[in-house]
């Protein structure tokens, strides 16, 4: 899995609205994968990120929402969901993949990367605790490091 430090990986993807995405990581970008569109996590965490939209849009700060599901699911997921921000289909697991992760058993675990000037600058195993409140931390370390300047 990339780490702090390590190069953004380039990728392209389309997203719900079938526009193909090639992020370049230059500015502060959060990326967070999850298993599956429609489950309880995942629904929750993507909610969550919905929720402080507006501060990580004020801050400059891009989102996007990365699992193997396919541009239908991720159009309904965000259309029932009210998801104003990308999430990416990745349904070969290329980027996720290009991110270093595991997607053997068809989806990949839930992990966030924030990115800035080309370069990995933090990760995130929101794993290992409630996806509610996730976005609200990537928030608050991002801003704090990019915006506040650390």
């Amino acid at each position: 899995m990339l780490e702090s430090g390590d190069p953004a990986p380039e990728i392209t993807a389309t997203n719900q609205y079938g526009e193909e995405i090639t992020p370049t990581f230059e500015e502060p970008t959060v990326v967070y994968f999850y298993p599956k569109d429609f489950t309880g996590g995942c629904t929750i965490e993507a909610n969550d990120f919905q929720d402080v939209l507006p501060q990580y849009r004020e801050a400059g700060i891009t989102v996007y929402g990365i699992s193997m599901d396919d541009v239908d699911s991720h159009a309904e997921f965000a259309d029932e969901e009210g998801i104003l921000f990308d999430l990416l289909a990745d349904p070969d697991g290329a980027v996720a993949e290009a991110f270093g992760l595991d997607t053997a058993e068809g989806h990949t675990d839930r992990r966030t990367f924030v990115l800035a000037n080309g370069e990995i600058f933090a990760t995130y195993n929101p794993e290992l605790a409630d996806p509610a409140g996730h976005a609200r931390e990537v928030l608050n370390d991002t801003r704090n490091e990019f915006i506040t300047g650390g």
